[in-house]
């Protein structure tokens, strides 16, 4: 059952070195201000997973708390490269970083069967691909009653799952509206949940068909408003999109980079 909490706190008590880890959203609703908070905290030896890895996990991987990608893209949308991550797989700056390369539709498959229980997805894909040869993890199976062979990939079950959503209710009850990605299933399938809001209310007076987490599958609700910034919150705050074009430059330098996490993540209060 959700417990509200400080962000301080939910990534304290849920966020362990070495967990996997994965903080979703799909070009709103990501979950920036968790992120800053696991670099605040130093959290190390993490393997992150995540479908569209973009400026947060540039971040957390350039701070060091990554040992580990798991992913079927990777950049700077609209932008370009994500340079701290280019920089821990070509120069091993701050360390190295091992990464699971994954299509997208394996990446949802893989968190839908992990929603469900399942230790693996089966879906036809990859045929033609090189994928296969660089991932030990895609392998193909015979279905037993056509004989077809499909591709299969272990499910998608984290420590962690975190996402960031416009509201909960008193009781811990969750909304998500606009674009959805799989928030659903990495709640569903993740040991631990953790899902920061931009405020909590009394209703949450969703319409039919809505996207609703219950608080049964959640462990921590935070109230973080402006939690997505940069990326958009539908219905609260528009994508920062000079930030994005900012960043590129940034992240290209060390100096530069370090001393932007240092005046706008570190020295800010959770």
């Amino acid at each position: 059952m959700a417990k509200f909490m400080s962000l301080h706190d939910a990534i304290s008590t849920y966020v362990k070195d070495g967990d996997t880890v994965a903080l979703e959203g799909f070009t709103h609703l990501i979950p920036f201000a968790a992120g800053h908070e696991i670099i605040r905290q130093q959290k190390k030896d993490l393997t992150l997973v995540r479908m569209t890895p973009d400026l947060i996990y540039d971040q957390m991987i350039g701070m060091g708390c990554a040992s580990k990608l798991i992913f079927s893209w990777g950049g700077n949308p609209g932008v370009g490269s994500l340079h701290r991550l280019r920089d821990a797989l070509e120069h091993n700056w701050p360390h190295s970083l091992e990464t699971i390369e994954h299509s997208h539709a394996a990446m949802a498959n893989a968190y839908e069967a992990g929603a469900a229980g399942l230790p693996l997805a089966v879906l036809r894909g990859y045929q033609g691909s090189e994928l296969p040869k660089i991932n030990p993890y895609i392998r193909s199976i015979t279905c037993p009653f056509t004989g077809e062979e499909l591709a299969a990939i272990p499910s998608i079950r984290v420590d962690v799952g975190i996402v960031h959503a416009q509201k909960a209710d008193r009781q811990g009850n969750v909304l998500i509206e606009g674009i959805v990605g799989v928030q659903k299933e990495v709640v569903l399938g993740a040991k631990h949940a953790i899902v920061t809001v931009e405020e909590i209310v009394d209703d949450l007076n969703n319409h039919p068909n809505a996207t609703v987490l219950p608080a049964w599958v959640i462990d921590a609700v935070v109230e973080a408003p402006r939690g997505a910034y940069p990326s958009y919150a539908y219905g609260y705050y528009e994508r920062d999109n000079s930030f994005y074009k900012e960043w590129d430059a940034i992240a290209r330098d060390r100096e530069a980079f370090l001393a932007w996490i240092n005046d706008n993540v570190l020295n800010v209060q959770g």
